[in-house]
Order: structure tokens, then C-alpha cells, then sequence
């Protein structure tokens, strides 16, 4: 497994801390909101790392956590009336319920802020005995960049923009402009507080991952895990920040490797809510399969910029529809063994650095390929279960073939309209049996007509959207 190192911009063997075994820890939201495509597209990216890799045979043991503490957080209490548990909560299992949506496996361990205090609190009271982080007059306590003298070797750029650096306001107390808040201290109109033996407040942005990291991991001398997830705009300040903490509390590495996905753009303009081009995955969702956008939004390489837009995802679904008109060809044979030869080959395109273009032209061709030979024997059963077997396989490492064909292209069809062919095919099983053929076929044309082709199987009539 070849794997895109962003901190030495190269492809690099993945070579785990223990053999065998790879530990991922993903950034999650801030469950102050909807997910967005934004948040779909890291989910995906990392969730198609996890299948390759246990596809490998690695045991793979991945994080994702929840900032359920954080300034936009308690803006969003204040502004509805409920508490923090409430709306952090709602969001949480909002976003869960749409990445399951999306095919998107449940980490092993998904922690909460709120729920490692203790850890956020030893590491920072760590730093400050260590002499690395430091406490101002309102209690805010701030990690003091020039004590790490490879500050800056994870991203090679040091921003020193307040807002993005920390997230909270500025103190001409801050030794330094790049220094950054591990803590930050309540003031008097503030309610949401936790007491701590610095100052009574809430963490900093970047601290919490670092403390869940040591939390969860027990890594080596040399590092806590293998490799750090999340998006390209978390590079810097955010992993920059938690590489140095880390480091500087523990002594090693947070990190062997370091992944980050592409942006989202809508129509080539980068998503951002400031611009009010946010699309929420909620929305998407109404209006296309999950299965649908996973394929989508994973068609192009994680690296790479999205950019989402209809027109590409109806291409993208044309793509998905042979694969599951393949699927319905060859209903209900048993799987066998995929084919050896297009096994490998996906493996191989997936182990270099999730080359998912070369992965999905695979997919094409084999579409094609056993189209043509159903073409010629349409009776071969072991060539039946082998395509069977082929889609499985398909689905366990890239999460979509997995639906029933007929049930897959029944999706977008509102619930009055497949009443009425509910309707219509019952009757024309009546007719078929009173050997009423006129009337039957009829209904077929009728069918027909309305976009809806049907098939008869020893089961009964199928159908689906033609």
C-alpha cells in the first residue's frame, strides 16, 4: 500500500507502527450544524481507506471525533434556547444517520470533547509543567510556538492570522503572534464552563484531538499513530498546532503519515458558508440515492478539488446504473469467487495511493466485458456467479453494487406513482391468468408509456424506472 504523504509531498509505502495493524484518526465535525458536501467527501475518502486496507488484510482501528465544545457551538445554545447537549446531540446523530446514508462505517472510537476534559486537561497542565505552554492574567493558557523548534515542519508554512491560528480573542499578553490557545478562560457573562486547575473555561480548537489521540492510541517511542486524517484546510493552523503539542507533551510524533482530502466547490467556487454556496448533504440526499453521491463524490481522486455539480453527477450515475443492469442480468445466482485477474487489479489500483479512476475504468471493463459474454450464453451459470461475486467484492472495498437491481432502480419513484404500478401489475397478473393476453399487454404498453419496464421472473414481475 502506496500512500500521498502531505507533509513530504510523496507517495510513501505505508510501513504500520505495529505489523498488521494501522491506526487512523480522522478531525469529525464541529456538531454545531448540518454536514455538508464538505464533510462527505472527508468521511468518504477516509471510510474508502479503511476498506482497502482491511481488503489488504490490515486490522484497522480508526477515530473520529465530535468538537461538541466550541464558540459556535454556545452561539447556537444561546440562539435556541436549548442546552448544549441537545444541540450537540441532534447533530451528531444527524450526521451519523447521513453517513450511514452515504455507505460510511461507524469508527471503532468516536469521542466527544466533553467527554475527554480529563485528557485535555492533564496534557495541558503537562505543556505548562514542561514549560512549552503558559497561563495570561484572564486564565486563557497559550502554547508558546518558539519552544518548538520544529514548529512549522508539518504544514512548512506558518500562518500568523489570529483567527485561524487560536479562535479566540486578542491579548497583548500572547508571547508570541503565532502562539495559540490551549485554554480559554470564561468571563463573567459566560455559563458554559469547565473547572480546571488553570482557570475555569473551555479547550482551545486544537488541543482536544491531540488529547483524544493519546487517549485512545498507544503508540511508540517514535509515534502515537499511523496516520492523521482530514481535510486540506485543517493542514494549518489545525494539524500544525496539534503536531507541536503533541510532540512537546509526549516526547514523539503524533503521526507516521499525514492525509488530507481535496475542497468541495459548487459549480468551481469553493464551499464556504461565508459565501452562501453551502450545499448540505441533508439536501443532496432528498434528492439523489446515497449510493449515488458516495459513487459521485468518490469518482474523483480524494486529493484532487471536488467540483459538484448535476450535470457530472447524472454522468456519474449512468456509470453506477451498468453496474446494477449487470447486477439484474444475472439475478439470482449465488456468488462463487470473484475473478481472480480483476481482483488483483482493483487491489492494485486502490493500493496506489486509492487510485479510484484506474479502479472504476476497471469496473467499466468488466461490465462490458460480461455483458458480451451474456450476450453470447445467457444460460452460463458460472459465469453468473463469478459476476455475482465480482459485485460483492466491488461492494465491500468501494461501498455501492450492494442494493437489489430491481429495488435500486425503483429509487426517486414518490410513493403514489409506485401505487399505481403496484395497481397495474397485480391486475395484469390477473389478466395473464384469466388468459386475458389483450388486457395484459395493455398494461405493459400503459407501463411502458409511463418510463416503467418490467420483467417476469419465476418470483413474479419486476420492475423498475426504463
Amino acid at each position: 500500500m502506496f500512500i500521498y504523504d502531505s507533509v513530504q509531498k510523496t507517495k510513501l509505502q505505508l510501513i504500520p507502527i505495529k505489523a498488521g495493524e494501522v491506526s487512523i484518526y480522522v478531525c469529525g465535525p464541529t456538531v454545531y450544524d448540518d454536514a455538508h458536501l464538505g464533510h462527505a467527501r472527508s468521511a468518504l475518502a477516509f471510510d474508502l481507506l479503511s476498506r482497502t486496507l482491511k481488503a489488504l488484510g490490515y486490522k484497522v482501528t480508526m477515530a473520529k471525533n465530535f468538537t461538541d465544545i466550541d464558540d459556535k457551538i454556545i452561539q447556537k445554545v444561546k440562539a435556541a434556547g436549548q442546552s448544549m447537549p441537545e444541540i450537540t446531540s441532534l447533530y451528531i446523530d444527524r450526521y451519523l444517520q447521513e453517513m450511514a446514508a452515504l455507505g460510511v462505517g461507524r469508527a471503532d472510537i468516536e469521542p466527544k470533547a466533553t467527554q475527554s476534559l480529563k485528557a485535555i486537561e492533564t496534557m495541558i497542565q503537562t505543556l505548562i509543567d514542561k514549560g512549552f505552554a503558559y497561563r495570561v492574567s484572564s486564565g486563557d493558557v497559550y502554547f508558546d510556538t518558539s519552544k518548538d523548534t520544529r514548529y512549522g515542519d508539518i504544514s512548512h508554512r506558518v500562518n500568523e492570522d489570529e483567527e485561524s491560528q487560536s479562535r479566540v480573542a486578542h491579548t497583548d499578553e500572547k508571547k508570541n503572534s503565532k502562539d495559540f490557545a490551549l485554554w480559554k478562560a470564561c468571563k463573567n457573562d459566560e455559563d458554559i464552563c469547565f473547572k480546571t486547575a488553570f482557570s475555569s473555561g473551555r479547550p482551545g480548537w486544537h488541543i482536544e484531538c491531540s488529547a483524544m489521540i493519546e487517549k485512545h492510541f498507544h503508540g511508540t517511542n517514535e509515534y502515537s499513530i499511523d496516520i492523521h486524517g482530514g481535510g486540506a484546510d485543517l493542514l494549518f493552523p489545525h494539524h500544525e498546532n496539534e503536531a507541536a503539542q503533541s510532540r512537546c507533551a509526549t516526547g514523539h510524533e503524533l503521526a507516521k503519515y499525514w492525509m488530507h482530502n481535496g475542497f468541495v466547490q459548487i459549480d468551481g467556487e469553493k464551499m464556504s458558508k461565508s459565501l452562501g454556496n453551502s450545499f448540505f448533504l441533508k439536501d443532496a440526499l432528498q434528492a439523489y440515492d446515497g449510493e449515488v453521491l458516495r459513487y459521485y463524490l468518490n469518482s474523483v481522486h480524494y486529493r484532487n478539488d471536488f467540483n459538484f455539480n448535476e450535470e457530472d453527477l447524472l454522468v456519474a450515475k449512468k456509470r453506477l446504473d451498468k453496474l446494477y443492469r449487470l447486477k439484474k442480468r444475472v439475478i439470482p445466482s449465488q456468488a462463487s469467487m470473484p475473478n481472480t485477474v480483476f481482483k488483483t487489479a482493483l487491489l492494485e489500483a486502490m493500493s496506489d495511493d486509492l487510485n479510484v479512476s484506474i479502479a472504476l475504468s476497471l469496473i467499466d471493463e468488466m461490465v462490458t466485458q460480461n455483458n458480451e459474454k451474456l450476450d453470447v450464453n445467457s444460460k452460463d451459470k458460472e459465469l453468473k456467479k463469478e459476476i455475482v461475486a465480482n459485485i460483492e467484492f466491488i461492494n465491500s472495498l468501494l461501498g455501492f453494487g450492494g442494493k437489489e437491481p430491481f429495488g435500486y432502480f425503483q429509487i426517486g419513484i414518490n410513493e403514489i406513482l409506485k401505487n399505481k404500478i403496484e395497481m397495474l401489475l397485480a391486475e395484469r397478473t390477473e389478466a395473464k391468468q384469466a388468459k386475458n393476453f389483450a388486457r395484459s399487454d395493455a398494461i405493459r404498453e400503459e407501463l411502458i408509456a409511463m418510463g416503467i419496464s418490467i420483467m417476469d421472473t419465476p418470483d413474479g414481475t419486476v420492475w423498475e424506472r426504463a
